[in-house]
């Protein structure tokens, strides 16, 4: 699937315009997407990043990461997913950066997500759900989740996140409304952010392969 991701992440860069601040994600597809930026790292004013990963390489390629704080709201924000659904509601959060992810999609006017055929599913809930937690909360909010959902919670052990917390990985849902688990899950005290991006789904989907589509 290398190649489909390549071909997403290439067909993103024509959502970027010269002088833009442009908000990055995190994960194996947006690895392209900031390569392709780095070809001309001085087209664009900056970019906002949602992790230390991709500061890294935002900077290897000379590109200025600039704090949202200062760089205020964003015309365009690219990511990739773990799973897609009909409706462009998402699940993320498998490289554990959901949270910085979920306050860059807020924070833009546009939301280009890019993904390979694989992540594309009838009904969200396959891929387990990602919910980054407070650690001294991690086994009442598996209680919790597991009294509201159904699901199973498992701990990610050995991860912590750039923001100092842990990863709930939530298997065995069927999330047929992922707006109302999305908002049902953040009134968990303890819960930082869900890997639901449905409250705020995105705005495009480009879907790499033999022939890419954008939706």
């Amino acid at each position: 699937m290398s190649e489909a991701k390549r071909l997403a992440a290439e067909k993103a860069i024509e959502f970027v315009e010269d002088g833009m601040t442009v908000g990055v994600g995190t994960g194996s597809t947006v690895a392209y997407f900031i390569d392709a930026l780095g070809r001309d790292p001085g087209r664009i004013k900056a970019a906002v990043s949602s992790s230390e990963q991709s500061t890294a390489r935002l900077r290897a390629h000379g590109i200025e990461v600039m704090d949202l704080n200062h760089s205020g709201n964003l015309s365009l924000y690219v990511d990739g997913a773990d799973e897609f659904d009909p409706k462009k509601c998402l699940i993320k959060g498998g490289g554990a950066a959901l949270t910085r992810e979920k306050i860059i999609a807020q924070a833009s006017a546009k939301f280009v997500c890019i993904v390979d055929p694989s992540k594309q599913v009838p009904v969200l809930g396959k891929f387990p759900l990602p919910v980054e937690v407070i650690p001294m909360a991690r086994s009442l909010v598996a209680r919790e989740i597991l009294s509201l959902t159904g699901g199973q919670p498992v701990w990610r052990d050995g991860v912590i996140t750039d923001n100092g917390n842990v990863i709930l990985d939530v298997h065995n849902l069927a999330i047929t409304d992922p707006v109302a688990m999305e908002t049902a899950l953040n009134q968990i005290p303890g819960v930082v952010a869900v890997g639901l991006f449905a409250r705020r789904p995105a705005d495009v989907l480009i879907i790499g392969g033999d022939t890419v589509q954008v939706l």
